[in-house]
């Protein structure tokens, strides 16, 4: 089964590796994802994130550009495994020459630092999709809260988008760049389909009625989500699959976990809206299927759980692609 997965921070762990002196690369290192390990998954196309922590630098542009630098200098190298995409044609080129596909995303819309101009580079760069926040707020708009006594994250049910965010995915639906709601506070998320006209994603969030964590879409968001033929990418961590147990975090992640979100997901908004979002390099979880050459053991799991063949190929690549084809 072919695999289409929408978010993953592998590249901004390369340039880390890179900045401390080793020679991780694309194609064989010790992170859930390289070229030899999405081969042997059985991808199709990858998203490759840029991730800003907003608290760890003063320069978010250049950062991000840095990260840029570090996908095309990785990504180019291996030009007969797999090509850089920017369109639906692109993709489309790739699959007929047996070539696996990488599409650009960034994630933290505060990397624009609230200059339009900056957002358009950013495509012109080969970004096509791009989160409005993380976990810090910015120009645009405002992620969960902390609450200040217990640390815990609570659902952000006040502050939105600013007037600039709402003036960025504007520019991004002309664009052409799809606007990204995972990690933005609920506000936030109903301000975007307010000021939007076309389908959206949730990159790698999933169902908040079986995970309370608010980065997980309520029934409401899925089915608002559905209505506008956007999707959901199931993400793999283990505090999005399940809630705490006796105070303690979950550290382990289950495929079982993961079917039980897209079983829940397609119930409230139908298969169409359910795609997969691993956050593979950004989680510490143990995963059961390990990393990237394990995928095809969740789709084996879906079927042993009563997904059809198409259900299966509809949430591992088709209903990701159709929202590219439409998009890109």
């Amino acid at each position: 089964m072919k695999v289409a997965d929408m978010h993953c921070d592998t590249i901004g762990e390369l340039y880390q590796d890179h900045q401390r002196g080793g020679k991780a690369s694309i194609w064989e290192n010790r992170l859930h994802i390289d070229l030899q390990k999405m081969k042997k998954g059985g991808y199709l196309l990858q998203n490759f994130a840029l991730f800003v922590h907003l608290g760890r630098t003063e320069r978010p542009f250049e950062y991000a550009m840095k990260l840029a630098d570090t996908f095309y200098e990785e990504l180019e190298a291996y030009p007969d495994q797999i090509g850089i995409v920017k369109s639906w044609q692109d993709i489309e080129s790739n699959r007929r020459a047996g070539r696996m596909s990488a599409l650009l995303t960034l994630e933290e819309g505060g990397a624009c630092q609230g200059e339009l101009a900056y957002l358009r580079d950013f495509y012109r760069l080969g970004v096509r999709m791009m989160t409005l926040t993380w976990n810090f707020e910015n120009q645009l708009a405002f992620p969960n809260r902390m609450a200040p006594d217990s640390g815990r994250c609570l659902p952000e049910t006040e502050r939105g988008l600013t007037g600039t965010g709402v003036a960025f995915v504007e520019e991004m639906e002309r664009l052409g760049m799809i606007v990204d709601i995972s990690h933005l506070g609920d506000a936030g998320i109903w301000d975007v389909f307010r000021h939007t006209k076309k389908p959206l994603v949730a990159s790698h969030s999933n169902a908040r009625a079986l995970a309370s964590h608010p980065r997980n879409l309520t029934d409401d968001m899925i089915r608002a989500l559905a209505e506008r033929g956007g999707v959901a990418g199931i993400n793999f961590c283990a505090a999005f699959l399940q809630d705490e147990e006796n105070g303690q975090e979950p550290k382990n992640s289950y495929c079982r976990q993961m079917v039980r979100h897209m079983e829940h997901m397609k119930q409230v908004g139908g298969i169409g809206c359910i795609g997969l979002g691993s956050d593979f390099d950004g989680i510490s979880s143990r995963v059961e299927m390990q990393d990237c050459s394990g995928m095809q053991m969740l789709a084996r799991e879906m079927g042993r759980q009563g997904f059809t063949e198409s259900e299966v190929e509809a949430v591992f690549s088709g209903n990701v692609l159709r929202l590219y084809r439409e998009l890109l």
